[in-house]
């Protein structure tokens, strides 16, 4: 009994030690990972981001609005999916691009 009770306490330590050896799993995403950018309307640095835009015209037009971009003008999207225009913002013409994630980037 003795024998029984030694053993099942160095299993469950060696088990517990192979449970804390585990690392975590890294990011597989081919997006990448958010990060804060001077933008506040872009919430990575790599935006624009190519891919399928699942936006309608209308709607990244109000995504846009929505973000304080008036008299936007010239909005199409290319050929990365990405939509593309013209408008203000502070008083000030900029040009846009909005990418499928919803970032917002101006020039």
């Amino acid at each position: 009994m003795k024998h029984v009770l030694s053993a099942a306490l160095v299993l469950g330590l060696f088990s517990a030690g192979a449970a804390f050896a585990q690392t975590a799993a890294s990011n597989q995403s081919p997006t990448p990972s958010a990060v804060a950018t001077g933008n506040a309307d872009s919430k990575t640095a790599a935006a624009p981001i190519a891919g399928a835009n699942s936006f309608t015209e209308s709607e990244a037009r109000s995504r846009l609005e929505a973000h304080g971009y008036t008299d936007v003008t010239e909005l199409m999207k290319d050929d990365q999916s990405i939509w593309r225009g013209k408008a203000m913002k502070d008083g000030k013409p900029v040009t846009i691009a909005l990418d499928f994630q919803g970032n917002i980037v101006a020039r």
